[in-house]
């Protein structure tokens, strides 16, 4: 298998069962046992004797689902002594089948950011996640997927409420949007709605931007794109020298030997993180 981490279930006579053994992550629209293949680059996110952020559970109101949602935001290493201090904020999207636990329990974001931040490598700032559907989508049926309620839940609620709670800078430069596969299509499609809320953006296996989609736009600070080796990484690579062509600050990441899988996005959020909000 390749290193890093994966979704498995065990069959009996025919029936689908969890490992007893093993821990559950939400994932493929269940709570299924997870195996991590040692990595020869794990060290980046491995837990170290660093200082580190937090990572809090938050429930905000939605009028337009007529419910509460959940999120959870990292705050750095800091923000609870520093009172004064307010920070950018990128709002980060898991895939298809995945929810708002998926990039703290499997991509371990928070332990790549302390290291990042400890390293003196990366700016400190606040990573948002929360749940990307409003409705939910059967298996192969993502195309039918609407992105305009969720829009509404991202920009019109979970932002505000972000602003109102946490020290953040409340302005389109210090603001940063990436996803992983389906979240990565999310923040294509808003980004490209809602250009004057987001400074950056990051497709991390979930789509390419081309300099049409973009011309006329308010100009992106910067454009990331990445994929796995086992992917289609001439696209990803084409994409982004077709970006640069045009004018755009755009990077291109290609995790080697990896697919479709958070050994990928664990590593484009590593070589993400260091780049936004410069």
């Amino acid at each position: 298998m390749d290193e890093g981490f994966h979704y498995y279930n065990v069959k009996v006579d025919g029936g689908k069962f969890n490992d007893p053994g093993a821990q559950n992550y939400y994932g493929s629209v269940r709570w299924e046992s997870g195996i991590e293949i040692p990595a020869h680059d794990q060290d980046f996110y491995a837990l170290k004797d660093v200082p580190h952020g937090n990572v809090q559970q938050i429930l905000f109101p939605s009028k337009s689902t007529g419910t509460s949602r959940r999120a959870f935001v990292y705050t750095p290493p800091g923000y609870e002594k520093e009172k004064s201090k307010k920070y950018p904020v990128l709002y980060l999207q898991h895939g298809w089948g995945e929810d708002e636990t998926a990039w703290s329990n499997q991509g371990h974001a928070n332990l790549i950011m302390d290291n990042l931040i400890a390293d003196g490598k990366a700016k400190p700032f606040i990573i948002v996640m929360t749940y990307g559907m409003t409705n939910e989508v059967k298996f192969g049926k993502i195309r039918e997927f609407k992105i305009d309620p969720f829009q509404t839940v991202l920009v019109d609620e979970l932002i505000p409420y972000v602003d109102a709670n946490f020290r953040t800078l409340n302005n389109r430069d210090n603001r940063a949007m990436a996803g992983l596969s389906m979240g990565g299509m999310e923040t294509k499609m808003i980004t490209l709605n809602k250009p004057e809320v987001f400074g950056y953006y990051g497709l991390l296996s979930g789509g390419l931007y081309t300099p049409d989609d973009i011309n006329g736009k308010p100009k992106a600070k910067l454009i990331f794109i990445s994929c796995g080796s086992k992917e289609k990484p001439d696209g990803v690579t084409k994409a982004v020298a077709d970006l640069k062509g045009a004018g755009y600050n755009a990077v291109s990441y290609v995790s080697e030997k990896t697919g479709h899988e958070f050994q990928t996005w664990r590593r484009s959020l590593h070589e993400l993180a260091p780049l936004l909000f410069k």
